[in-house]
């Protein structure tokens, strides 16, 4: 590969990396925020620990052939949306974090 390929490679990986990174503390904020925000649900007993509710959900859809592979949590709404892996697809199940019932899947 010549050098000038090799150098606008760099280049562009650069410039990719410093237009991602004006919104990343602001992601990783949000994301503390969520988190804080779930902590003091679970402590004034609003909302079922996260480990409740993937004891609920895993189990099912690891029969189905699925991998878990995470979760995310919103506290506007307290949901809970697990991911799943399934043939090289993403399954998303969306949970009620204050009753643990399954409000949604989608993907797959």
């Amino acid at each position: 590969m010549p050098i000038a390929m090799k150098m606008f490679g760099v280049l562009a990986l650069g410039a990719l990396v410093a237009a991602a990174a004006p919104g990343a503390p602001a992601a990783a904020q949000d994301r503390r925020s969520d988190q804080e925000a779930a902590r003091k649900g679970r402590m004034q007993g609003q909302l079922l620990p996260l480990r409740v509710i993937e004891a609920r959900v895993v189990p099912s859809m690891i029969k189905r052939g699925a991998q878990y592979i995470g979760f995310d949590f919103d506290s506007a709404t307290a949901v809970y949306t697990l991911k799943f892996l399934r043939n090289g697809n993403v399954i998303w199940v969306d949970v009620d974090g204050r009753s643990g019932q399954v409000m949604s899947r989608a993907g797959g």
